[in-house]
Formats: C-alpha cells, structure tokens, sequence
C-alpha cells in the first residue's frame, strides 16, 4: 500500500453557496470556506486603514438607509462601500470612498489599493487581480460644524 503525500497540495474551488458565494479549499484534515462577505469586511477594514479617506460610502440608492440598516439587520457589505467578486484563486475589490480636502486622492487610491491587497493576500490566500477606487466626494473638517443646529430664534 503506498504512503499518502502528508504535504498534498490543497485543492481549491467556489462553493455552491446558499447565500454568498465562497472560496473552498480542500485539504487532507478537511475544508476552509471563506465567504465573501468575509473578503468585503476584510477590504472594508483595510479601506479605513489608510490615511485620508474620511469614510466608505454604500453602492446604490438609499445610501444612508441603506448603512443603518447594515448596523441594525446586516445587510450585504455592498451597501458598505465595498463589493468583491470571489473566484477560485482570485478576487477582485471595488470600493467607494469619500477622502479628506487637501490631501492628494491619487496617493490615497494607490494606498488603498496596496492595503486592501496586502490584507485580503495575507488573510486568506486569493491573489488580488483589481481592486477599483471610486471616490465620489471631499471631506471638509467644518463639515460637522455646519451640521450642528443653530440656536432657536423663539424660546
């Protein structure tokens, strides 16, 4: 009877998921799934690593009601600002990101390309082959003092 190879190559393939898709490996002790919306949390985390980008911003219509009821029901991560596509071995990022006036979007989009890859590569293994930044607007530190209400005019 021949030994088995304790070193076998892992076989990997995409589950047949009910919910989300996932990554499947396959080794000698058994599988590791890793689902998407645990690729997007982990982009999504790397995303508000880098310096400069001020927040995510959801895909979609409803896009503040949308990040509410992500906090309240947990909804799917697109409405986070981040969708991932899942494949075998590789995965690609597409996120959506609002980034702080005065600060060069160009070297914030390169840095969120790098983390998001680094991290997804580091954590689970798939190859990172795009990850696609959409800044859709510029954060102004008096932002939030606009925001405050005025004072009543009638008491």
């Amino acid at each position: 009877m021949a030994e088995q190879n304790k070193t076998a190559t892992p076989r990997t393939r995409k589950a047949d998921a009910s919910s989300s898709e996932a990554m499947v490996t396959q080794e000698e002790l058994g599988k590791t799934v890793i689902r998407n919306d645990v690729v997007a949390k982990i982009a999504g985390l790397a995303v508000r690593e880098v310096d400069g980008v001020y927040r995510l911003v959801p895909f979609g219509t409803g896009q503040q009601v949308a990040s509410l009821a992500k906090t309240v029901t947990g909804t799917d991560m697109r409405d986070l600002g981040v969708h991932v596509e899942v494949g075998e071995k590789e995965a690609a990022v597409d996120v959506r990101v609002i980034t702080h006036y005065g600060m060069s979007i160009p070297k914030i989009a390169a840095a969120i390309r790098a983390n998001v890859a680094d991290r997804i590569e580091s954590m689970t293994g798939l190859k990172v082959v795009e990850v696609n930044v959409d800044v859709i607007d510029l954060y102004f530190g008096e932002d939030e003092a606009e925001a405050e209400p005025e004072t009543p005019r009638v008491h």
